[in-house]
Formats: structure tokens, sequence, C-alpha cells
């Protein structure tokens, strides 16, 4: 079985969902810590200027894990659903996705953890992605070295193949997991092109771009950037 695991990013990019479409099991990595100006909470959307950051506002001290960390109280949330529709009001599939994202801001979220798990599950489902997703605050505690603590969950998932992300090369240590009976393969995503609005195309935006310029044939672009 193969199994993978990742933070539980905001409005995730293409190379997250392609992740998660080719494991059979996958982990919201929300028990690591925290980091500040990453993807947890904060995406890109394309404007008629170029690219935009929706960024979350966080409540949070360190060494708080991601699972831990609050959402600041603002508006934060009409800002960002103002922004989907300023920019993507014209787009081919705007009509068709735009409700959900209305029914996302009008709730109102204390921790950045739910609200990520929340749009992650529910993009998911939207996009035809069948894996089952889990919660590492909902499993057995396991070890907080990076290598241990993915062989721990490999082994509460019954997998015997783990896919990593590109990054895993830098800090992996591949003799653990060959000791532990885990086979590893890195991810080699090339984001692929596809229409947009205003102009030329612009890479590694948040899903929601893909979701909004191309429906339902986002999942097959997905994969098309799987190498």
């Amino acid at each position: 079985m193969l199994f993978a695991a990742h933070q539980p990013n905001y409005l995730p990019w293409l190379g997250f969902f392609d992740k998660l479409d080719r494991a059979d099991t996958f982990v919201l990595l929300d028990t690591v810590q925290y980091r500040k100006n990453d993807w947890i909470n904060r995406n890109r959307i394309k404007t008629v200027q170029g690219w935009q950051w929706l960024t979350v506002p966080v409540s949070y001290r360190f060494p708080q894990r991601i699972h831990e960390v609050g959402i600041s109280p603002g508006v934060w949330s009409k800002k960002h659903l103002q922004a989907l529709r300023s920019n993507y009001g014209k787009s081919r599939s705007f009509n068709e996705y735009f409700p959900f994202f209305q029914r996302v801001f009008a709730q109102r979220w204390e921790r950045l953890v739910k609200l990520n798990v929340f749009i992650i599950k529910e993009l998911a489902g939207t996009l035809g992605i069948k894996t089952k997703i889990r919660i590492a605050s909902g499993l057995k505690t396991v070890r907080d070295d990076p290598n241990d603590r993915l062989i721990d969950l490999c082994r509460q998932m019954g997998a015997d193949e783990y896919l990593a992300g590109a990054g895993g090369k830098e800090y992996m240590d591949l003799k653990k997991f060959k000791q532990a009976g885990v086979r590893v393969y890195f991810q080699d995503y090339c984001p692929p092109v596809y229409s947009q609005l205003f102009g030329g195309f612009e890479a590694n935006l948040s899903v929601v771009d893909l979701l909004f310029n191309q429906g339902d044939e986002s999942l097959a672009i997905i994969r098309g950037g799987n190498r």
C-alpha cells in the first residue's frame, strides 16, 4: 500500500492534490510545528496585476504545533471571498464552484487546521479524488524525529511504500526506511500549463485557479503533471 503525508496547507497547489491522488492513504500532518511565512496559512491566486497572496491571519506562539494555531478575528474571510469574486467572476466555471467558497467563508473558524482540513477534504471530493484522508492528531502518538515519525505512520497505516515530496531528499534517511521494510518514492511534479485569465500562464497557484478556469477537467490536468 502506498502512503503519503503532508502538512494541511491552505487552498493547496496542484502538486499537493497530485500527491493526495496517487496515495492509497494520506495523512494530514497537523502535529508538526507550525512554520511562519509558509503555505499553512496562505496561498496564491492570479489577478490582472499578477499573482496575489490570500493569507489567513493567525494567533501563534512558538513552538505551537499546527493543530494548536488559532485564527485571528477580523474581516479576512470577506476579503478572500471578494478576491475570488473579483478575479474569477468571468472564469468558465465560476458559477459552479463559487457557492462552495461562500459557504466556507460564511462560517466562523477558530482553528486554522479545522479550516484547512475542511477545504482539503471538500476540494478532493470535488476533484474526484478517492484517497482515504486521516488526521495525524487523531492517530496514535508517533516519534518526533522526521524519519521515525513517517516510519511510525507507515506502520500504523499498514503501508510498505511511502511517497515523499521532492524536498524529502534533503532530510530523509533512506537506510532507516529500508530497515523498516518501507520503499520510498519521490514525487516529481511539473505543474501543467492550462488556460487562465489575464494573459500569460502563471504556475504554482492555488488549485482554486485551476478549478475556476477548467472545471471538471481539473483532475485530468493535475495528473498531467505527474512524471
